[in-house]
């Protein structure tokens, strides 16, 4: 019997690929929770951090909210809101767009990169502790098998 297996107390599946999709699910809900309870040592929430991110990649220019939500890993999230608990946390601003007065565009704040500069500080043990079991050629392998499924629901996305 396998980790799956065990951890979901479930005796066999379908096929391997019922199995792989429950273990890859299984797998980011563990990581996505465990760095959740990490971001919140530091105020924010794991999407917030995935938008600061974002904006420090465009600092010192700011961004529009579509530039923002097309990049989310969390395409599901409400970016306008998103973005206005960041501006009431102090660590971004908006800017509204001379030219057309019902855009909006939004820039990191000093606030947002220092703590995104403490998050990079504790960067060793918040993005490699879940995949410690792994050594370097795996993770390799795992990136090289990760961008493979990400290239075939790229192609997806464009034709949808």
């Amino acid at each position: 019997m396998g980790a799956i297996e065990r951890l979901i107390q479930q005796k066999q599946f379908k096929n391997e690929h019922e199995k792989a999709i429950v273990g890859l699910l299984y797998s980011a809900n563990f990581i996505t929770s465990s760095q959740q309870d990490a971001f919140r040592n530091f105020g924010i929430t794991h999407q917030q951090f995935n938008a600061l991110r974002i904006l420090r990649g465009q600092y010192p220019n700011p961004a529009n909210l579509n530039l923002i939500k097309d990049r989310l890993i969390d395409r599901n999230s409400d970016v306008s809101r998103l973005i206005e608990r960041l501006r009431l946390l102090g660590c971004v601003e908006r800017i509204t767009c001379p030219n057309d007065r019902r855009s909006v565009d939004v820039k990191i704040t000093e606030k947002g990169l220092s703590i995104l500069a403490e998050i990079d500080k504790a960067n060793e043990t918040l993005f490699t502790t879940e995949l410690m079991p792994l050594s370097q050629k795996e993770l390799i392998e795992f990136n090289a098998l990760l961008d493979k499924l990400l290239t075939a629901y790229e192609q997806q996305l464009k034709i949808a």
